[in-house]
């Protein structure tokens, strides 16, 4: 480590050396097999130091030693961590169908489903990452999940028991509609501690969970779409006997297949590191022009028509979704970027595509006051209000940090610590919904 730092002389790249060197020993390699492996990933093995091929035997060299050691050691490794995610994946399954002991059924899509299928899941997906990192302090998970659960559950919401949808059912109050979208992404952030190993201040970890969850998404994204064909393959063949398999399908093969995959998908993104690292790049790249062009037109069409936003609860959520979406974009291209390369063309198109989600986030935030004028405050419109000024802050301020980037008058490095520096924000508003909303509007 030391020849690397006197090549590299980098301390955040150090840091994250250091931390893949760790994780990759717990799996079972030797200490030099680590830390060829984690330099590799770095992109810092091309060194001179480290590309000679008459350099004599040293630190930075394996020793000689049985083939089979280190690689069956790694093996059993790899082993344990498949068996165990396949244990905490089976147990998501269960936990699905649980409640049906207790007559709750998920075909009724009563309220109990919509705000605790993540507390079902989720905290087996924590507690597999709790396991990889070794956390010690467990209840730095435990007790957000616990706290959650008992608030969603024990709050008198005003809606009754019914089967309507989440979001147009006339059963379903404002705030238990606001509770059941928000803490889901609320204990997403939880499951970011297990996989930051406890370690959540730290800007190298928060940057490697946004990694992570990029990586998740295309992995469980592949899995639904495998396990869409498994599930139509598995009908069209018993259908050709006669069987009707349907209701085996919709009520226990895709809701135990979808809980199940949410750890499988973390187990392939944590064991298969670096395999969507040509990949992931693609798609930012692919997707940032479209919604940049999407957006652009949108506003076009606006000054074109003289038409304002018609904001009622459904295009409320639709807006919050898509610019919450959009600015997911942008924080994974910072994160998937090489900090150290000169501006170019596709950082031109990301400030386009933060500036035009900067003026639709002006003109919803326009509309929602209108309305908060014109007919008074609802859960949903506060709540609206309050998550697009979150936006609006994130925004305007990663827009002036690239524009400074632009111009060559700031780094790189400074717009990702913006986005990490900003994370609690978002922490303390998505819990604000959850457990402060509810009780202030009387659960209505």
């Amino acid at each position: 480590i030391g020849e690397w730092r006197a090549q590299v002389g980098n301390d955040d790249l150090e840091s994250r050396l250091r931390e893949q060197i760790a994780e990759l020993s717990e799996a079972g390699l030797s200490p030099d097999e680590a830390f060829l492996i984690a330099a590799k990933r770095s992109g810092t093995l091309d060194a001179p130091a480290f590309v000679t091929t008459s350099t004599p035997p040293g630190p930075l060299q394996p020793p000689e030693e049985p083939a089979t050691s280190t690689r069956s050691l790694g093996a059993a490794a790899r082993n344990v961590d498949f068996l165990t995610m396949a244990g905490f994946a089976c147990a998501a399954a269960v936990a699905i169908k649980v409640p049906e002991l207790f007559g709750l059924q998920l075909e009724d899509f009563d309220q109990f489903y919509p705000r605790n299928f993540s507390l079902l899941v989720l905290p087996f997906l924590a507690g597999y990452l709790a396991w990889r990192r070794r956390l010690k302090n467990w209840p730095l998970i435990a007790v957000p999940f616990a706290a959650a659960a008992a608030l969603i559950n024990a709050y008198p919401f005003a809606g009754g028991s019914g089967r309507s949808t989440l979001t147009s059912g006339p059963h379903w109050s404002d705030t238990e509609v606001l509770a059941a979208l928000h803490v889901p992404i609320l204990l997403w952030l939880v499951v970011g501690l297990a996989h930051a190993g406890g370690d959540w201040r730290s800007h190298d970890a928060r940057m490697r969970f946004v990694h992570f969850t990029g990586e998740w998404l295309i992995y469980y994204g592949l899995i639904a779409l495998g396990g869409g064909i498994f599930a139509g393959s598995t009908a069209g063949i018993f259908a050709a006997i006669g069987l009707n398999v349907g209701e085996f399908i919709g009520l226990w093969l895709v809701p135990c297949g979808a809980a199940g995959a949410v750890v499988v998908a973390a187990w392939l993104a944590e064991s298969r590191q670096g395999a969507l690292e040509r990949l992931a790049p693609v798609l930012t790249r692919l997707f940032t022009p479209l919604f940049a062009a999407m957006l652009i037109a949108f506003l076009g069409a606006m000054v074109l028509t003289g038409r304002g936003i018609d904001v009622d609860r459904g295009v409320l959520i639709f807006f919050d979704v898509l610019l919450a979406l959009i600015l997911a974009l942008v924080i994974y291209s910072i994160a998937v970027r090489d900090p150290d390369a000169p501006p170019g063309l596709f950082d031109g198109l990301q400030l386009a595509l933060v500036a035009a989600a900067l003026l639709v986030d002006l003109l919803v935030l326009g509309a929602i006051v209108s309305r908060l004028s014109d007919f008074g405050t609802t859960p949903n419109r506060v709540a609206a209000l309050g998550e697009n000024l979150v936006l609006l802050v994130n925004l305007a301020w990663s827009a002036w940090l690239y524009f400074g980037f632009w111009r060559g008058r700031r780094t790189f490095a400074a717009l990702e610590r913006w986005q990490t520096a900003f994370a609690p924000v978002y922490v303390v508003w998505l819990a604000a919904v959850v457990a402060v909303f509810p009780p202030v509007f009387g659960f209505a």
